[in-house]
């Protein structure tokens, strides 16, 4: 929304006040009926709003992915199924979908600047792993990916210390007990957000135990997010990434 153009026609009789005040208002959402687009959110906080995929009733998604991107000029959705990235690619050709990470973006080109870290314990944590990396990548960030590297093999995590080194922040994606965000906090000088999958056994509760032993971690520096929350921990690895390259 340009103010002083809309401050302008309203000078020169193009507008009047009311219609001025129209486009002011629908500047900041945009009303389909079944959803109110926040178009102002960029504008406020860096990123345009992002599509929560999962349970949308189809007339509405492609509503929905198409406000965005007339005012973006990309849009991105998250736990997005095969049936839905058909649906809206009739709309929009050239949307793109990862199965993996159930991602389904059309994006811009753009500058990936800084580095962010997202690491697994094993590779059944990979699809929550694709969505923090995919997430932090559209939004800006360098991603660099570091997989398979948990605690039972410890070998493996250390021989990437010189990958974590070079990181703004990190992401650190396990199941089972959640161990390893505390061990590479421990190794390293930069946040580490920590997601707790639902990967395990039994006892593992559906990710309950590994996001209890995160929140518990003795390694100062990490913060957790919610189980499986990968477009989470992208969302915040994304803006600390952008803060340290500002040099804040």
């Amino acid at each position: 929304m340009d103010l002083r153009k809309i401050i302008d026609d309203i000078a020169s009789g193009n507008i009047s006040p009311e219609e001025a005040e129209k486009l002011i208002q629908n500047s900041r959402y945009e009303d389909l009926g079944y959803a109110k687009i926040d178009h102002d959110r960029k504008m406020r906080s860096g990123n345009a709003e992002v599509v929560f995929c999962q349970g949308k009733p189809d007339e509405y998604l492609t509503g929905i992915f198409t406000s965005i991107l007339d005012t973006s000029g990309e849009v991105l959705g998250t736990r997005a199924t095969e049936r839905q990235y058909e649906l809206v690619k009739k709309t929009i050709p050239d949307i793109v979908y990862n199965p993996v990470s159930r991602i389904l973006k059309y994006e811009k080109q753009k500058e990936k600047i800084g580095n962010v870290v997202v690491c697994t314990g094993g590779t059944s944590d990979i699809p929550v792993a694709e969505e923090a990396a995919e997430t932090a990548e559209f939004m800006g960030s360098y991603v660099e990916r570091i997989y398979d590297v948990g605690v039972a093999g410890i070998h493996r995590l250390l021989s990437k210390k010189e990958l974590f080194d070079k990181a703004n922040v990190i992401v650190a994606i396990a199941g089972m007990e959640g161990a390893l965000a505390s061990v590479v906090c421990g190794l390293v000088r930069v946040p580490v957000i920590a997601v707790p999958t639902s990967v395990g056994y039994g006892a593992s509760f559906g990710g309950l135990a590994a996001l209890l032993g995160m929140l518990n971690s003795c390694s100062n520096g990490v913060s957790v997010v919610n189980i499986d929350n990968g477009y989470g921990a992208g969302y915040i690895a994304n803006r600390i990434n952008r803060m340290a390259e500002r040099g804040m």
